[in-house]
């Protein structure tokens, strides 16, 4: 066959050169030569992305092939989405037409695409678990994309979800809990041991804050289980909300506690003297053995009420549980 293509391109080029043509006499043998045709487009990384990388290869920049290394370039799994999936059909930038530059395909993940049309391509298929609530959520009503946290053509390496670069991810937009988690005392983010979607979830929840759980206290209770109770005697501010006390992201103060004790303390409790022996009839004496004289008592609120949490102290009278003694 190869012979005869080879004769039959030489005779033309005889006949081209106006030269007598090895045919002449048998011009009503009909000879067609098949137009040579390119060889279909492979596939490369994922079932029918042979569309889109017979121009995009491994020299893009960014590396769009890397998807490869994701579970979204999971050959194995039916789930695993196309090219088009995302970013639509696009057939005005596939075949473009005439000059100018290229059209852009129907879905561009950029600042240029408004984030619910660029969203519409995630939440098609990521929807109800921990993202149920992702359309009441802050980031949502607030024009947050997903691809503005996450990296989908990527090395497999998504950093919004290791433990330890994720907290920088969240920092990008929350720089002043940035501050808070440097101050010395802090939970353990910088060393890595937890990060921020241990206590919240971003795509949303039912909870104040985006939180894990339904209120700041069930939150805490995840890891601080002795906290929980019930004790016999409660601390109202305790039952109420940890954060009256703390703030979890960190403070200068031990314990994450806003302020130093007493003024924490004096917050709600009126300052009082020490316990201490007093002659009856003298200034600022006390038939309780108690001065009566108010005023800030150093740091010791701690040294006596050690049960800030909550008592289990059964007795009514000594010492007197509701104020947190031992």
């Amino acid at each position: 066959m190869r012979m005869f293509l080879k004769i039959v391109a030489f005779g033309a080029l005889l006949g081209g050169l106006g030269l007598v043509s090895p045919f002449a006499g048998a011009a009503d043998l009909p000879v067609t030569l098949a137009a040579a045709t390119p060889p279909a487009a492979k596939n490369l990384v994922r079932e029918a992305d042979a569309k889109c990388t017979r121009c995009h290869d491994e020299s893009d920049e960014p590396r769009i092939l890397t998807i490869g290394k994701t579970k979204h370039g999971t050959v194995a799994d039916g789930r695993t989405p196309a090219c088009t999936s995302c970013h639509g059909e696009s057939d005005a930038h596939t075949h473009k037409t005439g000059s100018g530059d290229r059209p852009a395909p129907d879905r561009v993940f950029d600042k240029t695409t408004p984030a619910d049309k660029q969203n519409e391509a995630c939440v098609g298929c990521h929807k109800g678990g921990n993202r149920m609530f992702w359309d009441a959520s802050t980031h949502q009503n607030r024009g947050v994309s997903c691809v503005s946290c996450h990296e989908i053509h990527n090395n497999g390496h998504d950093k919004v979800r290791d433990k330890r670069t994720q907290a920088d991810v969240c920092y990008t937009c929350h720089k002043d809990k940035r501050t808070e988690v440097n101050r010395p005392s802090h939970h353990p983010i910088p060393e890595g041991k937890m990060t921020c979607s241990d206590c919240h979830n971003p795509h949303g929840s039912a909870g104040p804050k985006q939180l894990i759980k339904d209120s700041v206290n069930d939150t805490c209770y995840t890891c601080h289980m002795e906290k929980r109770g019930p004790f016999v005697h409660n601390h109202a501010p305790v039952d109420d909300n940890c954060a009256n006390c703390h703030n979890p992201h960190g403070t200068t103060t031990e314990s994450m506690l806003k302020m130093r004790p007493p003024m924490l303390c004096h917050q709600c409790h009126t300052p009082h003297g020490p316990a201490t022996l007093t002659l009856r009839g003298q200034p600022g004496a006390a038939t309780s053995g108690k001065s009566n004289v108010n005023y800030t008592q150093a740091r010791g609120c701690l040294n006596c009420h050690t049960q800030v949490h909550g008592s289990n102290n059964p007795s009514a009278t000594n010492p007197t549980p509701q104020f947190m003694f031992r």
